[in-house]
């Protein structure tokens, strides 16, 4: 199954100290397909691999994390300067709240709000019921 990821409402180049800030689909410790916090929107595409048995639901993915029965992605906010990325806070996208109907849609959009209520850019756990989840288009 392919995961799109879709990111709106940025919050900016700027946070606290941070200047040029950029978010990013963590795979392995490492952001992917960074974009600028000042941008309109960011899209993210990664691969998973949903695993049904006895023991539930698992995925398995390149952008995967954690352990089995509380897997994720995370969204990662960094600075860049030159080629460099420094990390200072991430957003945790819960698998377990991807709709059991669309496990078997070969493509799923998940929609989030990426500027918390403060302002600030979204991190910790995403709360469920700000994510828009829906089947992707071919």
């Amino acid at each position: 199954m392919r995961l799109i990821v879709r990111g709106r409402d940025l919050p900016g180049s700027t946070f606290a100290e941070h200047i040029n800030v950029h978010v990013g689909l963590q795979v392995g410790s490492d952001p992917a397909g960074l974009v600028r916090g000042d941008s309109p929107d960011a899209s993210w595409e990664t691969d998973l691999k949903v695993l049904e048995g006895s023991e539930g639901v698992d995925y398995r993915g390149e952008a995967v994390q954690g352990r089995r029965g509380e897997r994720f992605v995370y969204l990662t906010w960094g600075t860049v300067e030159g080629d460099a990325f420094t990390m200072f806070r991430r957003a945790k996208v819960m698998l377990s709240d991807l709709p059991k109907t669309l496990r078997p849609r070969p493509k799923v959009v998940v929609d989030i709000p990426l500027t918390q209520e403060d302002g600030s850019p979204r991190c910790a756990r995403v709360p469920a019921n700000l994510m828009t989840w829906r089947e992707g288009s071919a």
